[in-house]
């Protein structure tokens, strides 16, 4: 198995092309074309994309960014914003910045307040902090608990294609926060709309989402329901994360609002 071996790495659409999403430290691709000019034409193997691959989202990450890494189920789920992973137990920095919601694999017993983790391309355990860990939750989440995770972002800049405190965007709000508490979604607003219950305007909750579409349009743009009428997500027109009543000009592409069902639980 092939995944990869940076704090983050930025897919996009041909080689120095769009960006079209970011994958994070451990995550697998397939290389369907390796070493085009750096360059690696990949499947990111979670992050569904039904309409683009079957397999997941396509697309182009730098070729250095990867490497061979064992077929290792990630049992601790990066809860901080960032963490650094250490050469050693409080040693130096060895990969730094590696976001909320990275997947890490145990590597053995802890070290005190250090857990060693296997990381592709490392030829031996790096060291997590135990405090910036969780376990991967194993039952299906309150839904408001995604908001919870999503208001820890409030603030971070809009990155179309983000998907990590750097810098995110709508769709990968909602994809990071659920992906925190052990849920997969799709990474595009308009294939998460085909991923959850309708639930009718009027009757949402905390927790689910709204979808926003142009007459005759694909949905173009979501966010999380914190109460009726009101919202948190990435906003491009304010250039960040907020938690706001949408504008007049908002509401007028409002079309839906849908339940994360438990049936996608990782």
């Amino acid at each position: 198995m092939t995944a990869v071996r940076v704090a983050l790495s930025t897919l996009r659409a041909a080689p120095d092309g769009e960006v079209v999403t970011q994958l994070l430290l451990g995550d697998p691709v397939i290389v369907d074309e390796d070493g085009a000019g750096g360059w690696s034409r990949v499947v990111a193997l979670n992050q569904a994309a039904p309409a683009l691959d079957p397999r997941g989202y396509p697309g182009w990450l730098p070729s250095a960014d990867l490497a061979p890494v064992a077929d290792d189920a990630g049992e601790s789920i990066v809860d901080a914003l960032r963490t650094d992973l250490r050469a050693a137990p409080g040693g130096a920095v060895a990969i730094p910045g590696v976001p909320l919601g990275t997947l890490l694999a145990p590597a053995g017993p802890a070290d005190g307040a250090w857990v060693p983790v296997r990381v592709p391309g490392a030829d031996g355990p790096l060291w997590a902090a135990s405090a910036d860990l969780a376990p991967v939750p194993a039952a299906p989440p309150d839904p408001a608990a995604a908001v919870d995770v999503a208001r820890r972002l409030i603030g971070v800049p809009y990155l179309w294609g983000g998907l990590s405190p750097a810098g995110i965007d709508c769709s990968g709000l909602v994809y990071l926060a659920w992906r925190r508490l052990g849920v997969a979604l799709p990474r595009d607003a308009h294939e998460q709309a085909e991923a959850v219950d309708p639930v009718p305007l009027g009757e949402e909750r905390p927790g689910d989402l709204y979808f926003f579409a142009r007459p005759g349009r694909r949905i173009h743009h979501v966010g999380f329901v914190v109460a009726p009428g009101r919202m948190l997500h990435a906003c491009g027109e304010a250039g960040l994360v907020v938690e706001e009543s949408p504008s007049p000009s908002r509401t007028e592409t409002l079309i839906a609002a849908g339940r994360v069902p438990a049936a996608v639980s990782a």
